[in-house]
């Protein structure tokens, strides 16, 4: 086990003010933060039982929609319950441990969710430009060892930046005007000099978000110039509806960080600064079962055996 120490360290817990600003809708907050999170979960879980238990479903790409969604379930329930104690009690204080602990986590999930999106979007590359290699290249083994490899490629790359944070000393302000640890909040509130932990944060962050979205741009280029030239009657539409809906998450989840990391972070923009970071923290993860559901037929039909409680659903 490992341990972190703070050297020289006078603070020992945090503050996350949250949404003090607007005390008067505490309450209303409060009820419709946890019905987007009963609505995370339950929907999440729902997608993760329909792939287990679905026969047809046991392909490539709905592997990783299961590892998808499981992201979301730890990804959310890291951030929200503690928001959500935050948003009503009078102690909204979270130790140093923790509140370091939450970032390594939020950061983790983030990247391996970009890294996720972009195995997905090579799934479907290969589904609809390679066809008739598809079969032979994505084989279980190695769906595991893609689906692994972004998983702990991202909990190790931010376990650096994890390790250059605890080293911080933090013996000034306390409060971090925020619902959650982020790590622009927590370097600014550190005593010494933070270029070195900024710049490594910048390097990793960078492998794993511009990297991924470079090779699903590259994924969708091949695919729209293969689509003019694949037969009609061969399948491909069925391909090309799963593609739509990945490509409606990798729009829906880059374009919620683009917008919340271009946000000024002057004290006049903190507000909006909290409300995009909602937007890939709750709003995000509640859309991706709500977007591979609607148009995606395998998704229908196994739900309609689930609910018909037919035999062959179990199968």
């Amino acid at each position: 086990m490992v341990t972190l120490t703070w050297k020289n360290r006078t603070v020992v817990e945090f503050v996350l003010t949250g949404f003090s600003s607007i005390q008067e809708l505490n309450i209303f907050l409060f009820m419709m933060f946890l019905v987007f999170y009963i609505l995370i979960v339950s929907g999440n879980i729902l997608i993760v039982l329909l792939v287990l238990f679905s026969h047809p479903l046991h392909t490539p790409m709905y592997f990783f929609l299961v590892n998808l969604s499981f992201l979301e379930i730890w990804y959310t329930s890291n951030i929200v319950p503690k928001m959500l104690l935050i948003i009503l009690a009078k102690q909204k204080t979270i130790s140093v441990a923790s509140c370091l602990a939450q970032f390594y986590f939020f950061g983790s999930l983030a990247a391996t969710e970009c890294l996720l999106l972009a195995v997905m979007s090579y799934d479907r590359y290969l589904a609809i430009c390679q066809p008739l290699h598809y079969p032979i290249l994505m084989t279980g083994p190695f769906c595991i060892r893609l689906a692994a490899s972004s998983w702990l490629c991202c909990f190790f790359l931010t376990a650096i930046t994890m390790v250059m944070l605890s080293r911080l000393t933090f013996c000034g302000p306390n409060e971090i005007d925020h619902f959650f640890c982020d790590f622009t909040p927590l370097v600014h509130l550190s005593c010494i000099d933070t270029s070195m932990t900024e710049t490594i944060a910048c390097a990793t962050s960078s492998v794993v978000t511009l990297i991924p979205f470079i090779l699903i741009t590259a994924s969708y280029s091949c695919i729209l110039d293969a689509i003019p030239r694949i037969p009609s009657g061969t399948g491909w539409q069925k391909d090309f509806s799963t593609c739509s809906s990945h490509l409606t998450m990798v729009m829906v989840f880059y374009g919620t960080l683009i917008a919340t990391y271009l946000v000024p972070s002057a004290n006049s923009s903190q507000l909006l600064h909290k409300g995009f970071s909602l937007l890939y923290t709750i709003l995000t993860p509640m859309f991706n079962p709500i977007i591979y559901s609607l148009r995606n037929r395998d998704i229908h039909e196994a739900l309609k055996k689930c609910l018909s409680k037919k035999p062959g659903f179990l199968r």
